[in-house]
């Protein structure tokens, strides 16, 4: 039910605009043809957004058990490529306004979403959005 209230908050406040800035990304990305590799990453990335509390990014390789192109050597090439490129400035953005929200005590659990973004923000590609209980169960697969 927690989680429920914060994401409504979190949509309101910041995340419908967020999430619209990261699709309007995401579109110019596949406009532009050259950025295409990245786009889903953007798009991923627009969606956990919107609803971020009780949501986790896992690698794709561990949530189905198998690589793919975004998982492999290739993926790894282009998250090399986002960060010198976009990560490490997004990143630094969620970070700062994660920082910003801290500041207040009602603002912490959106500082600590936007701390969860930088980490994303950094490498994205390979990953997907899952319940924080899906994610717990892979990990206690390990």
């Amino acid at each position: 039910m927690i989680n429920l209230l914060l994401n409504v908050l979190w949509v309101f406040l910041f995340g419908f605009a967020a999430a619209l800035g990261w699709l309007t990304a995401a579109l110019v990305m596949v406009i532009t043809i050259v950025g295409i590799p990245w786009a889903r990453a953007a798009v991923n990335i627009g969606i956990f957004m919107l609803w971020p509390f009780g949501r986790v990014a896992v690698d794709r390789a561990d949530l189905t058990g198998q690589e793919d192109l975004g998982t492999s050597a290739l993926g790894s090439i282009g998250n090399i490529i986002w960060f010198i490129f976009a990560g490490i400035w997004l990143a630094l953005g969620h970070l700062l306004l994660g920082l910003a929200f801290c500041l207040t005590i009602i603002g912490i659990p959106f500082g600590f979403q936007h701390f969860k973004f930088a980490g994303l923000a950094l490498a994205p590609i390979g990953k997907t959005i899952v319940d924080r209980e899906v994610a717990d169960a892979i990990y206690a697969r390990r």
